[in-house]
């Protein structure tokens, strides 16, 4: 049955791995993955992170939904708003996060530790002030907090909603794992749980708003054309995926109208049935690479 399965998907996962390759090449970064050999780096086989960050789907959906949210941050969005070409090379900068992002969870320990040292020189030089005249830099910890508990949202809510079921453990082990990262890069108070994390953005809403910056980003966002077939389906697809796992107080925040909502579920239930095809397509990723590094495969901890 498998090896009947296998001939029937084919044709698809051929082309999700050539439309996921065109978005994301590999081997671009330099991240060496591969050594030294028996190296876990900063979370290992038996992670919640590793298993999360391995699915395609719920990560780049995932990240978009978090985009979203960053959006309503007028602190966090202004130094992306005045310090990066978003508007010129949103790809380049998807590109640039996906790879620090796989880099930390999957990469030997002192390819993690250069990545965050790298990251850390950059946020340094990012400061500013608002339009309003608050003073703002990326280096900040409630910022660095807020950017990461966005990610890890979204990230985590991609994983439960298009990839696998999890138990509430598993959850809370994830939000307690990765937040050492956020921490390396100077973020403190950085919620351990999803009860944490809820109670996080109820307190953070009062700081947010869905301002003329807001809707530029996001309007930038909606127009992003990936360099892969089809991009315009492509990227309905996963904006729309990213918006169905948004929170509804973020939904009410962002204006979302019933068709907007209605679209996003659609977006939703037609990712989730992809999920399986994305993973047998994606096979010698970073995520094999760093279980290769163990002397593992992904099977094995299944």
């Amino acid at each position: 049955m498998s090896s009947l399965l296998h001939r029937l998907s084919s044709p698809a996962t051929t082309s999700i791995r050539r439309w996921v390759m065109g978005a994301f090449p590999r081997g671009e970064s330099g991240i060496d993955y591969d050594h030294p050999q028996g190296d876990p780096g900063w979370f290992g086989p038996d992670s919640a992170t590793w298993q999360v960050h391995s699915e395609f789907p719920g990560m780049l959906a995932g990240g978009l939904c978090a985009l979203m949210l960053q959006t309503l941050h007028p602190l966090a969005l202004a130094g992306v708003y005045d310090h990066s070409n978003f508007r010129d090379d949103l790809v380049g900068r998807l590109r640039r996060t996906t790879a620090f992002v796989a880099g930390t969870s999957y990469a030997a320990s002192g390819e993690v530790e250069a990545l965050v040292a790298k990251v850390k020189r950059i946020h340094a030089q990012v400061r500013g002030q608002t339009p309003d005249g608050q003073s703002y830099s990326a280096d900040d910890p409630a910022l660095l907090t807020w950017v990461h508990v966005t990610e890890a949202y979204g990230f985590l809510q991609g994983y439960r909603r298009y990839c696998r079921d999890v138990p509430q453990a598993f959850v809370d082990q994830y939000y307690n794992e990765y937040r050492r990262v956020a921490e390396a890069l100077g973020a403190t108070q950085v919620p351990a749980s999803e009860a944490e994390v809820i109670a996080y953005f109820a307190a953070q809403r009062s700081q947010l708003r869905f301002d003329a910056r807001s809707r530029e980003v996001l309007s930038v966002l909606s127009g992003i054309r990936l360099p892969v077939p089809m991009a315009g389906l492509s990227r309905e697809l996963f904006l729309g995926a990213g918006a169905a796992l948004l929170p509804d107080w973020a939904e009410a925040m962002l204006e979302r109208t019933p068709l907007q909502r209605m679209q996003a579920a659609a977006s939703a239930r037609m990712l989730a049935g992809m999920a399986p095809l994305f993973r047998r397509a994606l096979t010698e990723g970073s995520t094999q690479r760093a279980y290769a590094r163990m002397g593992l495969t992904m099977e094995q901890h299944r």
